[in-house]
């Protein structure tokens, strides 16, 4: 009998091991990473995405209350080819942002409503992050005419510009505005 028939069965349990430990190495490493990891919250209709998931009925209902009340144009930005790659969903239209920006929003009555009482609220923030969110200057101009005059965009990349359109009644409408700052 030689040693090298001795030898052959030995190294199986040295291979559990290494699995193992590679398995438990592995395993802690995913846990390190996504504890490290911040969970941004969403500010998709300018709330926690728990209070837009409890109203979501509500707030297509409200969206659709406004449609039929008012149509809202926007100018003062120029069009952008920007495409971003690996995007899983349909891709948006960008704009064009400087460093210094201006945006004017007109809301204009379908039929004979009222647009005296007509608010709007809105934000600069990253679709990544809600750590840039900025909260804009928007000026009333007249009824229904809102300017939002010289808002910053401080870093390269892309940003959203969102705005809430709401009247006295609760109707609302959210605008996303995407837009892309090269230089």
């Amino acid at each position: 009998m030689s040693s090298k028939d001795n030898d052959s069965g030995k190294f199986w349990p040295y291979m559990i091991l290494g699995f193992l430990f590679i398995g438990i190495t592995l395993g802690y490493w995913t846990i390190k990473n996504t504890i490290s990891l911040p969970v941004h919250q969403s500010n998709e209709y300018m709330m926690s995405y728990q209070d837009a998931d409890k109203d979501a009925n509500e707030i297509i209902e409200s969206m659709q209350r406004f449609d039929k009340k008012y149509e809202v144009s926007i100018s003062g930005l120029e069009k952008s080819d920007f495409k971003p790659k690996f995007l899983k969903r349909k891709p948006h239209q960008y704009f064009v942002l400087n460093k210094t920006n201006t945006i004017n929003v007109n809301v204009n009555p379908k039929g004979n409503n009222s647009i005296k009482s007509i608010n709007l609220k809105g934000i600069l923030t990253r679709p990544q992050t809600e750590r840039d969110d900025k909260e804009l200057n928007i000026t009333k101009v007249s009824d229904g005419k809102f300017i939002i005059k010289n808002f910053v965009v401080e870093k390269l990349g892309r940003y959203i510009v969102r705005l809430k359109i709401f009247d006295d009644k609760n109707d609302t409408k959210f605008i996303d505005i995407y837009g892309y700052r090269a230089k």
